[in-house]
């Protein structure tokens, strides 16, 4: 905690030391959030030896985490925001400053970092520096792309009905190592190792609707999901293992320069990847609300057995009662075909990290206040969906509650239950679960807000999934779970979250 106590120390020193030089005005907001977890099988096993919720948590867990964003506003037309991150701190791990003295490494992050001004005489924004970018969704939140990343965007609004943003990122660059050869150390460091994406996003309003389109384009390098001083691809940025989406042979096949392991291989050009969507929703209708995302995606290489591409459709009906809003969604995504030599056709998506699927805070990527999450995958691409949900329904003052079930599965053919080998870890993308057309779950989470201050909330959540996998010796009978039979066993969990946020 003393690298916390200084920082916020060196912040308040220069607040105040600005503040009295400048007119600018400093404003802080942030949360905290406590969250206490007892849950199992959350990697759908046990037994054999092993213990604990999965490979890394115990059964109960108990984290923290802090988040701090500081804007200095010098205008409406000039501002520049700082956000910090404190955190997940795991009671008692002591890499991130959990254990006894409270001292961790790389414990306080900079999440965001940037600069918004406007034009001069122009109302164009432009956003400049480390950001959060998320592409439109009206029903899950982004499947494609919705994380921090370091680029430029742009903003206008031509009037009541029209807008348009434009984007630059770039995600990754700099960061390959090269490799040895004789006579030369860090052969092609840091050659063609960049991945830059740039959208266009154009949303339009009308009485009742709001329908936006969008675009976005990645030129992806060679080198770029390489790791340092490798040629047989180190793949370090997880995200991106699975954002363009085979596996690590097919990334070293089709994408990384002649080196130790893959010697004859020329270097490659960029490969090319390509998203497309449109989102709708309708209000007109008060009380229905209906709303619907649809989104394209393609990823292509020179090797054709890298290449990925798909497409993912969902679907929101509601119905807003005195009491609460009932509702219905579904969704369904292109899954794996039985051929391996022609890639794969699931969607490729790039980062789903600040994505909190609202069809699901459990099974997928879907729960903001530190709950284990993303037990079949962080993304729903390869899958389909139904279900039905009350929310925000209440009885008491200032006590609601959301109560959810989902019937999914999974849309990869039966054949490719081969080639990945175990279900519980995607071998065609690093989804963490692999489910053929033969294999279906149920899900059930009851969510519980409870608000004792006007800034302070206690959530209560408690989730199930069953699983049926199927086990003939055509799909995973024959498979093996790290030299275990593919055994499988519901996955729960229970957390207890305490919210301030100010």
């Amino acid at each position: 905690m003393k690298k916390i106590a200084t920082l916020l120390m060196a912040a308040a020193m220069l607040v105040a030391g600005m503040g009295n030089a400048q007119a600018i005005d400093f404003k802080v907001k942030g949360q905290w959030i406590m969250s206490f977890e007892y849950g199992q099988n959350g990697n759908f096993t046990g037994g054999n030896g092993r213990t604990g919720y999965n490979t890394s948590e115990d059964e109960f867990e108990a984290e923290q985490r802090l988040r701090l964003q500081l804007d200095a506003v010098a205008s409406e037309s000039l501002s520049g925001t700082v956000f910090f991150e404190l955190g997940d701190q795991r009671w008692g791990q002591a890499k991130n400053g959990g254990a006894l003295g409270a001292d961790g490494n790389n414990v306080v992050e900079v999440k965001r970092a940037y600069l918004d001004w406007l034009v001069p005489n122009t109302d164009l924004k432009i956003r400049m520096g480390i950001q959060g970018i998320a592409l439109p969704s009206f029903t899950t939140q982004s499947q494609v792309f919705n994380d921090d990343v370091a680029g430029i965007t742009a903003s206008y609004t031509f009037n009541e009905n029209v807008a348009l943003t434009a984007f630059w990122a770039r995600p990754i660059n700099d960061n390959f190592g090269g490799y040895d050869k004789p006579g030369v150390n860090n052969y092609r460091a840091n050659y063609m190792d960049n991945v830059d994406m740039f959208g266009l996003v154009l949303p339009l309003k009308f009485d009742g609707v709001k329908v936006t389109p969008w675009a976005m384009y990645a030129a992806i390098g060679p080198n770029a999901l390489r790791g340092n001083d490798t040629a047989d691809g180190d793949f370090t940025n997880n995200y991106f293992k699975q954002a363009w989406g085979t596996s690590a042979t097919h990334f070293q096949r089709g994408m990384v320069a002649a080196g130790p392991g893959i010697k004859g291989e020329k270097l490659t050009s960029y490969g090319n990847a390509i998203w497309a969507g449109l989102t709708a929703d309708i209000v007109a209708f008060d009380p229905f609300r209906v709303a619907f995302d649809f989104n394209y995606g393609s990823v292509a290489y020179d090797d054709s057995s890298a290449n990925r591409s798909g497409w993912l459709a969902s679907l929101l009906a509601e119905y807003k009662l005195d009491w609460g809003i009932i509702g219905l969604h579904g969704w369904y995504s292109s899954g794996d075909d039985d051929d391996t030599g022609n890639g794969s056709e699931r969607m490729p998506y790039v980062s789903l990290n600040n994505t909190n699927t609202s069809f699901s805070n459990f099974a997928f990527n879907g729960d903001p206040y530190l709950g284990r999450e993303g037990v079949v995958g962080y993304g729903i691409v390869g899958t389909w969906g139904v279900g039905a949900y009350v929310r925000d329904f209440s009885f008491v003052e200032n006590l609601k509650h959301t109560f959810r079930v989902n019937l999914f599965g999974g849309t990869n053919s039966t054949d490719m239950a081969s080639v990945v080998g175990r279900p519980n870890f995607g071998g065609l993308g690093t989804d963490a679960m692999y489910l053929t057309t033969n294999d279906t779950a149920m899900e059930f989470t009851l969510i519980n807000d409870y608000q004792i201050y006007e800034n302070m909330d206690i959530r209560l959540t408690a989730s199930y999934i069953a699983l049926w996998l199927d086990k003939s010796d055509d799909v995973w009978g024959n498979a093996k779970l790290n030299g275990r039979d593919p055994d499988s066993r519901d996955a729960w969990d229970i957390s207890l979250a305490y919210i301030y946020s100010f």
